[in-house]
């Protein structure tokens, strides 16, 4: 397996970073585009894996005249591509099959596929009930009422929303139970609003008048969760002046958390008309608690942040994890642990939902070897570690390209050695 070694000869972290656009926002869009049946404009598009991968599949179904032959659509671990996909195929003329990794085979998507056939949506599934691959008939879905667990992926919400203003009569959705990773459905219905469709909101419930999506050009701002990165890094650093171009307030994006979070580490974000500017500042912390609920995406640097600092730390809301590219929780225990820390995993009922982490007494590791369990985010949490150790190695460094595929080089722009 390939790997590489990171190593940082101080402490100093100067620069400045040209972060990724938005996986999120770019892949909605690419799905309102498709809905909306004109191109329009999308400025600064998102080089991910993820997102390529989208628009390909979209080319290649564009490309193909319905018939009774089925065309393979492959998803590779691209959750959102899968979950989107499946809603919009839905009510496409033709017939499809939807697969992907084995990873992605066993992440649910029952829920959505539950949801769509109480609109009239013709679904089977190919293997394991519940779980891709999937057939999908395209046929003309019924409008009316659906109920949605809200508490499993909040994109199975958003692929409904999305396609909701070509449904006749339009869509009320119920969220039942917690709503998980909100701020990615306000996303999503900030998007659908910004192209014309009227959508009401309220408690857990969401209206979706019927119309079309109206063309109108869009630049995707920088991606918050990829900043999630630096802001560890900073946390770790002596002394740091670190600028993140792009990158602004909000931006439809909830991982803008990061920066009232950061605040209790010492990082300080200074906006202006260009971007965020961090930089470190001296500060006392003993213990820390979060619940990520809405934010799943920034779990793993925070959590790494926590250990890197030495700091005791209670997390919540962490359900999510499991069902990612990885099951991340067990990811998260199993490569912290080699840091010298005790990590538990505590459940409520049948999820596993909260993490405890403490120091323990053991020994660290000088200079530890990280899996990354083939989840990029894994690999961009545990990088930044070569800051706070001198020196560590990361095994399977490609899978940063499914978020973030320049992550390695803007290591090295900011003084990081890779071998």
């Amino acid at each position: 397996m390939k790997s590489i070694t990171l190593s940082k000869i101080d402490r100093t972290l100067n620069g400045v970073i040209p972060l990724p656009a938005s996986k999120s926002i770019s892949n909605r869009l690419l799905i309102i585009q498709e809905l909306c049946g004109k191109p329009f404009g999308i400025s600064n598009l998102s080089e991910a894996d993820d997102t390529l991968l989208l628009s390909g599949l979209l080319r290649e179904m564009e490309h193909t005249k319905p018939g009774k032959q089925v065309l393979s659509l492959d998803t590779a671990n691209a959750g959102t591509v899968m979950r989107f996909l499946t809603a919009l195929l839905s009510s496409r003329p033709g017939r499809w099959m939807l697969t992907g990794s084995d990873r992605m085979k066993q992440r649910p998507v029952g829920g959505l596929v539950d949801a769509l056939i109480s609109l009239g949506a013709v679904i089977d599934y190919l293997g394991k009930p519940g779980y891709p691959p999937l057939l999908v008939k395209g046929t003309t879905l019924k409008g009316g009422t659906v109920a949605i667990d809200a508490g499993v992926s909040s994109q199975f919400i958003s692929a409904l929303l999305m396609i909701a203003p070509g449904i006749p009569g339009g869509l009320t959705i119920k969220l039942n139970g917690e709503v998980v990773s909100s701020p990615y459905l306000k996303m999503t219905i900030d998007l659908m609003e910004h192209f014309g469709i009227r959508i009401k909101s309220q408690q857990n419930q969401i209206r979706v008048s019927p119309g079309d999506y109206r063309p109108k050009p869009f630049t995707v701002p920088a991606d918050w969760s990829a900043a999630a990165f630096w802001y560890e890094a900073v946390a770790f650093s002596a002394r740091a002046d670190l600028e993140l171009p792009g990158l602004v307030p909000g931006a439809l994006q909830g991982d803008a958390v990061l920066a009232e979070i950061y605040r209790n580490f010492g990082v300080h974000t200074e906006f202006s008309a260009s971007g965020a500017r961090l930089t470190r500042e001296p500060v006392k912390i003993d213990g820390f608690y979060f619940d990520f609920t809405d934010y799943p995406d920034i779990a793993q640097a925070v959590i790494a942040t926590c250990v890197g600092l030495g700091i005791r730390g209670r997390f919540e809301g962490l359900k999510s994890l499991q069902i990612k590219e990885t099951d991340r929780l067990r990811a998260i225990k199993s490569e912290i642990e080699k840091l010298g820390f005790e990590c538990n995993i505590t459940a409520r009922g049948e999820a596993l939902t909260a993490m405890e982490i403490s120091p323990a007494r053991h020994k660290t590791i000088a200079q530890p070897v990280f899996e990354t369990f083939g989840d990029h985010r894994m690999a961009m949490s545990l990088a930044p570690f070569a800051m706070h150790l001198g020196s560590v190695r990361i095994q399977n460094p490609d899978v940063v390209v499914k978020s973030y595929p320049r992550y390695w080089d803007h290591l090295k722009m900011t003084g990081f050695q890779i071998t």
